[in-house]
């Protein structure tokens, strides 16, 4: 491929927190110079006036839940519904609403879904049409939306949404706060009383899966996944200490996995019949709706496979992820192209719909 001629650069500007910042840089992500497809990527930051720095760019890249102070919801909203940014992300989004020209990466109501469990969970409902020509469902886990631990009818509530246990209770902000990541497995009715997870929480079913995690990213039109340990299934979740002691298993899901230290099974405890079992080409159906109905240019999703059903289960999904797990000198060129991918779009000058003509030909696996 070429390099661009010098009138076809574009001037990304990129703005979230400095570990991150680094990070990407590390990896070769944010070049001063130009890439073979005519980018160049600009740090922003706040100490400037935001609005004289976006004059300068084509392109606004950024990681709002880096900047977010605190998330709210009110007594009569279902969902979240207030997000309280920093000053300067404030400022940028103010920039961006009254300066519809600048493409962004992604636009501020585009990412409202991914902080919000109980979207996702609602969003992911619409999977069930993507079932058709595969022997496999693809889904999200079953769930429940709880406001407090201690009402009443709560074992009805979750019999009712054919909750068995185990369950795992996540808080319904899924980012951007601290808390987002506390979470806990919960073994019975008794252990709810006095959870220490924050509410309103959502109760999601716990997915036997031979601790077999796929990791997928969605680079614009590209499509990686990657395979990775996870949790063990419920019978070894039951044995563990905090288990045999009959209390919730409580971790933050940044940090550390609940995970069986005494039984490691085939190499680094990944199954491979969950690998064999994985179908591909309706995973990336899913990946290719959910860019299309969530309308990002980046992000990711987690997906495992149920061991009795075969279910292929959505569990997380991200917005900007690292894609660490895939090979820099792949992931980062194609994640030049889904910048200037979107750029290209946002300017009508394609004339192909967003998902791909081939999906084979966009999927790109890691061990």
């Amino acid at each position: 491929m070429e390099a661009e001629s010098k009138e076809n650069i574009l001037v990304v500007g990129y703005i979230m927190k400095p570990s991150r910042k680094e990070d990407f840089a590390k990896r070769g992500a944010f070049p001063s110079h130009p890439t073979q497809n005519g980018l160049i990527f600009l740090p922003l930051n706040f100490e400037l006036p935001i609005s004289s720095q976006l004059q300068q760019v084509d392109v606004l890249l950024h990681k709002a839940t880096d900047e977010i102070v605190d998330v709210k919801m009110s007594s009569s909203s279902e969902f979240v519904d207030k997000i309280e940014y920093t000053k300067g992300m404030q400022d940028l989004q103010r920039y961006t609403e009254s300066h519809p020209e600048c493409c962004v990466i992604d636009p501020f109501p585009n990412i409202y879904p991914v902080l919000d469990r109980l979207r996702i969970q609602q969003i992911l409902f619409g999977l069930e049409n993507l079932c058709i020509k595969s022997c496999y469902r693809i889904r999200g886990p079953r769930f429940l939306k709880v406001n407090s631990f201690e009402e009443p009818n709560l074992e009805h509530r979750l019999f009712e949404a054919k909750l068995s246990f185990p369950n795992i209770v996540k808080p319904q902000v899924a980012c951007g706060v601290a808390v987002a990541h506390s979470m806990a497995i919960v073994f019975n009715m008794e252990q709810y009383k006095g959870l220490n997870v924050p509410l309103p929480a959502v109760v999601q079913e716990y997915v036997d899966h031979s601790s077999c995690l796929f990791k997928f990213y969605v680079l614009g039109e590209k499509v990686f996944y990657a395979i990775k340990k996870s949790t063990p299934n419920a019978a070894t979740l039951m044995g563990l200490p905090e288990a045999c002691d009959l209390k919730p298993i409580l971790f933050d899901s940044l940090k550390s996995l609940p995970i069986d230290k005494k039984n490691q099974q085939v190499e680094d405890g990944v199954s491979s019949a969950g690998i064999q079992q994985l179908d591909l080409e309706l995973v990336t159906d899913a990946a290719n709706w959910l860019r299309s109905v969530l309308n990002l240019t980046i992000f990711g999703f987690d997906v495992v496979i149920q061991e009795a059903t075969g279910d292929h289960v959505i569990v997380d999904l991200n917005y900007l992820p690292s894609f660490k797990e895939v090979p820099d000198d792949v992931a980062i060129p194609a994640f030049w192209e889904a910048i200037k991918w979107r750029f290209k779009s946002e300017r009508g000058q394609r004339n192909s719909s967003l998902a791909p003509s081939s999906a084979d030909s966009n999927i790109v696996s890691f061990p």
